[in-house]
């Protein structure tokens, strides 16, 4: 259950002990020990720690341009196949620029095949459910529940319908792949997804992340995540020469700083708003955004002598990429610089096989099989096309929007006919309230469910060390 990779010091698969601690130590984050109605809660659920919203240097998004922006959001996921198969450089681009919140839960289920995975496996996870699960894993995850997000409203209660779900959407998960198990960094993932959607919509949203997104990144051995670990720090050669010259000086193992980056997709990592900015990248254009991400932040950490004046050793190379400056990860910042960042899905390919090879001449065959690597919602919708019944929505919602329509030129399933009474009149549409605003998993307490989200100060730490994670 619990095995060691000999000599770096890397926890593979933690015992629970080191999970949880058994609940004792002084840290109210780190034991769940926290009162959501001491602190007032933010936009996003927090009432506390490094994620809660400070309100400083707002950036807002005109109300009337948001509410563009959702129906033309509605009128993709009404069309998704067309959208995906003619426009998918627009639906990038509209994922670039952030889903509207009121609509982002729904907008990963579809990009990531979560939808069409639950509509196929109608009942799967009801049955997973109904299963006891085995009793080293259960046990595990119970004790490792209080640890996630314990500022947030949906997670602070012990014991609450938050913990609740996250313990069902992690067992579940042990039972449909049972050569797995459950992983630690699993839980921050299904928390997140928690946050925006129900509990079976999260689970096959976790299955399509840990079989399509980050196949193998937390099976026994890690073995993937070492080997995209050796393909960050080659990029990073061509991204940034002063950084990677930093490290490869101090022979500083990319294991020991990215592995929370990219197992937790940076969910433990940044300030909410640009977690929120960079998941809506990730879970469209795939696993180059969470490459691009990490190659940002070193360069923009380690990218130049003057800001490799404050770390001259291991120690304090380590300290500075543990608490990265807020500024970096700010969510306009990031976003530009990974979107302006030129690192493509061929470029980790050509990087993986070169890597693969080393590995194969150095430590011999991979232990664990993985699939194939699909990079985004593309390759995942190409690699196993859905049919019209499996994206079809229940209800299916239209919206008349002139603007969408004139500039995208893309027409709901239902056509125009569709839209005209018998009369020959424009048929009036309403919208359902429940299907766009009322999402239960959005933060009762958050004034306005559809105000864009708005920048977070950075996280000057990544994890607190009276936690005891162990990912590494």
């Amino acid at each position: 259950m619990a095995k060691t990779e000999q000599g770096n010091g890397l926890h593979l698969r933690g015992s629970a002990e080191k999970l949880t601690d058994n609940g004792k130590g002084s840290d109210p984050e780190a034991n769940g020990n926290v009162d959501p109605g001491e602190t007032e809660v933010d936009k996003y659920g927090f009432s506390g720690g490094a994620q809660q919203h400070s309100g400083q240097n707002a950036e807002e998004v005109p109300i009337e341009v948001l509410r563009e922006r959702e129906a033309k959001w509605l009128e993709m996921l009404n069309s998704w196949d067309k959208w995906m198969a003619k426009k998918h450089k627009k639906v990038k681009e509209r994922c670039q620029k952030g889903i509207p919140p009121s609509l982002r839960g729904r907008a990963w289920l579809f990009l990531t095949g979560g939808k069409v995975k639950r509509e196929q496996n109608q009942g799967k996870f009801q049955e997973l459910d109904n299963q006891p699960g085995d009793p080293k894993w259960v046990d595990i995850i119970e004790r490792d529940l209080h640890r996630q997000f314990p500022f947030h409203e949906m997670f602070a209660a012990r014991g609450g319908h938050g913990q609740q779900d996250l313990f069902r959407v992690l067992k579940a998960y042990t039972l449909h792949r049972p050569e797995e198990g459950y992983c630690q960094a699993q839980a921050p993932i299904a928390a997140v997804l928690l946050m925006h959607m129900p509990a079976e919509d999260a689970f096959w949203v976790l299955v399509q992340i840990c079989e399509k997104y980050l196949p193998g990144y937390y099976s026994t051995g890690l073995e993937a995540i070492q080997l995209d670990g050796e393909i960050l720090y080659a990029l990073l050669r061509r991204v940034s020469p002063a950084a990677h010259r930093h490290l490869k000086k101090h022979k500083l193992e990319p294991i020991l700083y990215m592995t929370e980056w990219f197992m937790c997709a940076f969910s433990r990592t940044l300030p909410w708003a640009s977690v929120l900015r960079v998941w809506d990248m990730f879970l469209c254009e795939g696993v180059k955004i969470i490459f691009r991400v990490g190659l940002v932040l070193l360069k923009c950490t380690l990218g130049s002598q003057e800001k490799l004046k404050a770390c001259q050793g291991l120690y304090e190379t380590m300290e500075l990429l543990r608490a990265i400056q807020p500024q970096y990860m700010q969510e306009s910042f990031l976003v530009h610089e990974v979107i302006e960042l030129v690192v493509s899905e061929k470029d980790i390919e050509k990087e993986h096989n070169a890597q693969l090879r080393r590995w194969k001449e150095s430590h011999g065959d991979l232990h664990c099989k993985s699939p194939p690597r699909m990079h985004g919602a593309k390759a995942i919708m190409a690699a196993d096309p859905p049919s019209r019944q499996d994206l079809r929505q229940r209800p299916t919602i239209i919206v008349e929007s002139p603007l969408a329509t004139k500039t995208d030129g893309v027409s709901a399933d239902n056509g125009k006919q569709s839209r005209m009474t018998q009369d020959g009149k424009p048929k009036e549409t309403i919208l359902p309230p429940q299907e766009t605003v009322n999402n239960p998993y959005l933060p009762p307490s958050d004034p306005s469910p559809l105000l864009e989200h708005m920048t977070v100060q950075g996280s000057k730490e990544s994890l607190s060390s009276a936690e005891h994670d162990t990912y590494l």
